[in-house]
């Protein structure tokens, strides 16, 4: 039954993808309504082997999304990008976290600790949605090549936030926000974004040594994939950042090699079918029931999440000078929210049992919502931008 729903998946996703290209809607928006209806929610034709397995998928093709996104920190083109990337994705960052954490503690009436725990995830972007949007309409130019670069570093900025929130948020659930208790929290967390930063620094190096005994298009497939899946898998053995991890080694690569760019092209002959996997998995395993009780936390997390991005990006623009385009519209293509903020709103559901679940219960359940709209609206900012 495994076998026979992953082919079933596949045809399926190829066959939604061509139709809802039709209405002009990115495809990766049919990949995920496609999982929401073939998975357990709705008409149950997914397998429980394919849906156990979607972890150890997810882990796989995040590696793979965090290792193409990598490529946009050539230092070449970064310097043309680099004081727009690190403005607006500072400003949009920490608009979201503020701007929620805020609203939930002063609007929502929420305690301050799950007040900023929902600021700290609202901070988090989804690398894969956007990445398959620009793949997708085949985008180019100083907008896409930003936004790439926002996405990239987002990730980074979200786990730095949430490490800082995280410790206040447990030293006040506790009662012992002493300093050394905050510090020794956010000395930890810091010190895993940091040893992500350093294993896949340190695997860029060994793979662009040893790829001059590489040979042949199809070595070089095998080769590439095996030191993804191998920082990907040391990553989760030392409880690193994946996205982090695949990021830096692909970061340190482009830098350190001079055609680089054959090992990302190697990739292209196989990553498609697994991100289609990766998207209809992900809408299968998000229970639809979970929007029935999204109520106003999930409203009010929506909306100034929504404020926060735009509202951030807008005022990074204006600090970093960018063209009007850019400062209008980047916010908007920053909405999708996924894997980063799944990930550590599992943390916060696993290290706060008794409110943890409505933490990640609307993470859910906005994931769903933000997952089919923000794509969408991914798509209008590069359409207004003038780079479809």
């Amino acid at each position: 039954m495994t076998i026979l729903s992953l082919g079933f998946i596949l045809l399926a996703g190829l066959l939604a993808g061509k139709l809802i290209r039709q209405l002009r809607i990115p495809v990766i928006t049919a990949y995920l309504l496609l999982g929401i209806i073939i998975g357990p929610s709705v008409l149950n034709l997914v397998s429980e082997g394919v849906l156990s397995s979607s972890g150890l998928i997810s882990n796989i093709v995040l590696g793979l999304i965090a290792f193409s996104i990598g490529q946009n920190f050539a230092l070449e083109r970064f310097r043309k990008i680099g004081r727009p990337v690190l403005w607006i994705s500072t400003f949009e960052a920490a608009g979201a976290w503020l701007l929620v954490t805020l609203a939930f503690l002063f609007i929502l009436k929420q305690p301050f600790y799950i007040a900023i725990l929902f600021g700290a995830i609202s901070s988090a972007t989804a690398p894969a949605a956007t990445m398959m949007v620009v793949r997708e309409y085949k985008a180019k130019g100083s907008f896409t090549d930003t936004l790439l670069g926002i996405v990239a570093i987002d990730d980074a900025w979200c786990l730095i936030i949430f490490a800082l929130s995280f410790a206040i948020a447990k030293a006040l659930f506790v009662h012992t926000a002493s300093s050394a208790f905050l510090f020794k929290a956010m000395f930890h967390s810091l010190l895993e974004v940091i040893g992500a930063f350093v294993l896949g620094g340190a695997l860029a190096l060994v793979l662009s040594y040893l790829s001059r005994f590489v040979a042949t298009p199809s070595d070089l497939l095998i080769y590439t994939l095996g030191f993804i899946f191998l920082n990907t898998g040391l990553a989760l053995y030392f409880n690193f950042s994946v996205l982090l991890a695949n990021m830096s080694m692909a970061a340190v690569l482009v830098n350190a090699h001079k055609v680089s760019f054959k090992f990302f092209d190697a990739l292209r002959a196989i990553d498609s079918p697994l991100y289609l996997l990766f998207f209809v998995l992900a809408g299968a395993n998000l229970e639809i029931g979970l929007l029935r009780g999204l109520g106003l936390l999930g409203l009010g997390y929506i909306i100034f999440r929504s404020l926060g991005k735009i509202g951030g990006s807008y005022l990074g623009g204006v600090v970093a000078c960018v063209p009007a385009r850019m400062k209008n519209y980047i916010g908007l293509a920053l909405l999708p929210q996924a894997g980063v903020a799944l990930g550590v709103a599992l943390i916060a559901k696993a290290e706060f049992p008794q409110l943890g679940g409505i933490i990640f219960t609307t993470i859910v359940a906005t994931t769903v919502i933000y997952e089919i709209i923000g794509p969408l609206f991914t798509k209008i900012s590069l359409k207004k931008a003038g780079e479809i």
